[in-house]
């Protein structure tokens, strides 16, 4: 064909293209989407059109294999069919970032819970047994018991609550009433003693102290933990959105494609019949055969994406890396969802502003600094603690309240210089031993006898209790350490102020950017939905001009790449505006709301 046959040629045929767009009606009404499924076969499936192109008559000899989408790994006899709800609830539910960061904040639960043992009472018990003898001198048997409860209170103060207990026996006397030089009684001594002691600070450590700075400050990270799970979990149903418009795009996309080269078939289809009738020339083939091997390496491509994009969306939302849905593919059951009314942008800043977790986690870092500020002023101070003691105190002796009657001389040195004094005696006449006189002591108060039941009933009768109070005053001299960390935490606050402006700013960012591209991304489907409905009409009349032998393969094969890139222009505005949309909620922290997801706070401020 010359130059001015081919100029002719192309002028008649866009003549009758605008004649024929304006009889005839969409190829494809936009509500009409087909079921997202993944393609397993490219399989010869003419499109649904009002005026269907005639099949050509005759054997046209081409036989081509169809390609084979099927992927490794993925079964397509048991698809799994999922909902956007059902896709964020099975990450809510398996995701395991969101599970790392549900830990931290049950991590920071045991911590709290470990800073509120240190006020915990303390109960302890020291039982002892403890004999002493040394040569030349009398051997004494010690059994104490002695026990306490201490407990730190919240108001910095501590007390302590005693009871001891003590036996204390001679061992010399005890051998003396067993050999009869002591004709009654008992060597062991009872005594009891029980009370109460107790340190209040009254300037340093009295409104604040190491303990209770630290218990707070650990509530205010255990919300901190819990705004970074509650934002973590937005951001991933926000990727998980994402994701899933992402899969519905590329299954449409694979679709397209795949009518696409459908289409490619049919026209090699009428070219062979026109070669075979000597209406074309045998190279027009090789151009259709050309058209034909591109169009399949798109759809290898598509099919491709969708592998990959599904697989992202399994990552997301199954707990295990092995289990059996990762070889069954994804069905998306949702289609995009439009609401071409605009959103108000003082609405969305003021829910960000709100909602923010990243906004609360710098607050209440604003409010770890005031607790250190407090506490480290409250460290310049002097220490002034008073103290405080009461006791009650009983004492009795074992065996019965009776006369005690033992000799003058008991000590074994005192009966040893006592028989050498008299075997000297005894060698002068006329000189008599000197006697060992028995003595008898008279009973005492029947309250002393009793052993350990009178010493404790002696501690209720006592008169005379056991008392003191008194003030313990001690400062560093300069106390430089605790006016620098004060200097430090008044930096600090400043510090976080720029951070929390610097923080809103990032929001009002994001929260702009994000109702701008839900603006243009809802203008965009508009323009998208009437693109593609002018894309049926032309590739309608061009189709009908190639039929009729007044339009090439070349004008054909351009309208049908524009029909494609015209539909998956429609589908990637609509799912681009349901993730602007997930964006939006996901920058005004709204996610929870609009899904209809209720996170329970974990945190316990007992």
């Amino acid at each position: 064909m010359t130059r001015s046959k081919e100029l002719k040629t192309l002028f008649l045929t866009t003549v009758a293209g605008c004649l024929l767009m304006t009889a005839s009606t969409p190829a494809q009404e936009n509500g009409a989407d087909p079921k997202l499924e993944p393609v397993a076969a490219v399989k010869s499936v003419p499109e649904k059109r009002d005026d269907p192109v005639p099949a050509p008559t005759g054997e046209t000899g081409t036989t081509r294999a169809a390609l084979d989408l099927r992927r490794p790994g993925v079964q397509q006899a048991d698809p799994l069919s999922l909902s956007l709800q059902e896709a964020i609830r099975m990450a809510l539910e398996s995701n395991n970032t969101i599970a790392i960061v549900r830990d931290d904040v049950r991590i920071n639960e045991q911590r709290v819970r470990g800073i509120r043992g240190f006020y915990d009472p303390v109960f302890s018990a020291t039982p002892t047994y403890n004999r002493n003898s040394t040569t030349g001198s009398t051997a004494t048997n010690d059994f104490t018991v002695n026990s306490s409860l201490t407990q730190q209170l919240m108001t910095g103060a501590n007390y302590s609550l005693f009871f001891n207990n003590s036996r204390t026996e001679s061992a010399f006397s005890q051998a003396q009433v067993s050999s009869g030089a002591i004709t009654t009684g008992s060597s062991a001594i009872y005594s009891s003693n029980y009370g109460i002691r107790l340190t209040q600070p009254l300037l340093r450590n009295l409104s604040i102290d190491g303990n209770r700075r630290n218990l707070k400050i650990a509530r205010r990270q255990l919300q901190q933990s819990d705004a970074d799970f509650r934002r973590q979990t937005i951001d991933t149903i926000a990727l998980v959105q994402r994701t899933y418009w992402d899969l519905v795009f590329a299954l449409r996309d694979q679709q397209n494609r795949q009518a696409n080269l459908e289409l490619t078939r049919e026209n090699l289809r009428l070219v062979e019949a026109r070669i075979a009738a000597g209406a074309a020339a045998p190279l027009a083939k090789a151009e259709v055969e050309t058209e034909l091997a591109n169009r399949e390496g798109d759809l290898l491509l598509a099919t491709q994406q969708v592998s990959n994009i599904e697989n992202n969306l399994k990552a997301l939302i199954l707990r295990e890396a092995t289990g059996p849905e990762w070889s069954r593919s994804v069905v998306p059951t949702d289609r995009p969802a439009i609401d071409l009314a605009p959103v108000a942008m003082e609405d969305a800043v003021k829910d960000a502003m709100a909602n923010r977790y990243e906004l609360q986690r710098l607050k209440l870092a604003q409010d770890i600094n005031e607790i250190d500020r407090k506490y480290f002023k409250n460290q310049t101070r002097p220490q002034i603690d008073l103290n405080g003691a009461f006791s009650l105190s009983g004492f009795a002796r074992g065996g019965p309240n009776d006369p005690v009657t033992t000799n003058f001389f008991t000590s074994l040195q005192d009966v040893a210089l006592l028989n050498a004094i008299n075997s000297t005696r005894a060698s002068i006449p006329g000189l008599d031993p000197i006697p060992n006189p028995q003595i008898t002591f008279p009973a005492g108060p029947s309250f002393l006898s009793g052993g350990f039941n009178r010493s404790l009933a002696n501690t209720f009768r006592s008169d005379a209790p056991n008392y003191s109070i008194g003030v313990t005053i001690s400062f560093p001299i300069g106390n430089r350490t605790a006016k620098a960390n004060l200097a430090t935490s008044e930096i600090e606050r400043e510090q976080l102020n720029a951070r929390l402006r610097s923080q809103e700013q990032t929001v009002i960012v994001e929260v702009r950017n994000a109702v701008q591209a839900l603006d243009i991304a809802r203008q965009r489907i508009l323009i998208a939905r009437r693109a593609r409905e002018n894309a049926e009409i032309q590739l309608e009349g061009e189709r009908r001009l190639f039929e009729a032998g007044r339009s090439t393969t070349f004008l054909l094969f351009q309208r049908e790449n524009a029909l494609t890139n015209a539909r998956n222009s429609e589908i990637r505005a609509e799912t681009d505006y349901n993730k602007a949309l997930a964006d939006l909620q996901k920058a005004t922290s709204t996610t929870f709301a609009a899904n209809n997801i209720d996170v329970v706070s974990p945190i316990d401020d007992k």
